[in-house]
């Protein structure tokens, strides 16, 4: 058996090159799907990947990269996306468009570029990065939420059509994370500390908590794990009964 290949979209922010590192750790070779620029080039040089620039909205663009890395990839990761977040009463008709064309359009235009060959081979993996909004959301995130739980349905659908020739699509539902779109939010050491105290867990999250459930899935560790919806969070998601105490003090 060969070396197997995988390619990570959004590869040069640092969610992005955690996932890349964890799948070169484990043997694959890399291709980084990201828009053109020193971002990508400085991410594929110090990871030992290769650069694929390209924007995921674009399927021409996509399917000439997927072209460039010169193989079917054993495992496709969908990291890229934005947050524009504002009310809706407020967000422009254009961002609220945009960020479902990046977050749930151009995973589409990535996983089924790659599963084409995949079904054909008769195997692979996708493992697509979706977020807790995707299950409990808040005011003022726009269309960020509706993109989310559109991938992880999508990731539902995919795994339904594409499970029969052999390949698995899962998704990552990440939590409160101190990287990728996040990282400005979290300079705030007071907005730290009450997001990590709200944890069950008692911290936030790193890229690299991300980057190693999303190698499980990718790996033949996870062979009988398909269409799931891994919440990667420290628990978060499912503690709203502990800051709602049973008895009042």
């Amino acid at each position: 058996m060969g070396v197997r290949t995988a390619i990570v979209t959004g590869g040069s922010g640092d969610i992005g090159r955690a996932i890349a590192a964890a799948l070169i750790a484990e043997g694959c070779r890399v291709g980084l799907i990201d828009l053109a620029g020193d971002a990508l080039d400085t991410a594929a040089e110090a990871l030992g990947a290769e650069a694929l620039p390209a924007d995921v909205t674009d399927e021409p663009a996509v399917e000439a990269a997927l072209e460039r890395f010169g193989a079917v990839p054993d495992v496709a990761v969908n990291n890229a996306g934005i947050g524009r977040f504002a009310s809706l009463l407020d967000m422009p008709i254009e961002t609220f468009r945009h960020q479902l064309d990046v977050n749930l359009t151009g995973a589409f235009i990535v996983a089924r570029a790659t599963a084409r060959g995949m079904v054909a081979r008769g195997s692979g993996a996708i493992v697509n990065v979706t977020s807790i909004n995707a299950i409990t959301t808040g005011p003022g995130t726009g269309s960020y939420p509706a993109s989310k739980a559109g991938l992880a349905k999508l990731t539902e659908m995919m795994a339904l059509e594409w499970g029969p020739s052999g390949v698995r699509v899962n998704a990552i539902a990440p939590g409160f994370i101190d990287a990728g779109i996040s990282t400005p939010f979290y300079a705030d050491a007071a907005v730290r500390k009450l997001r990590g105290d709200a944890v069950p867990s008692r911290r936030l999250g790193t890229a690299e908590d991300i980057a190693q459930a999303v190698a499980f899935l990718a790996s033949d560790r996870a062979s009988y794990v398909n269409g799931h919806h891994m919440v990667v969070d420290g628990g978060v998601s499912v503690s709203l009964l502990t800051q709602l105490p049973r008895v009042a003090k």
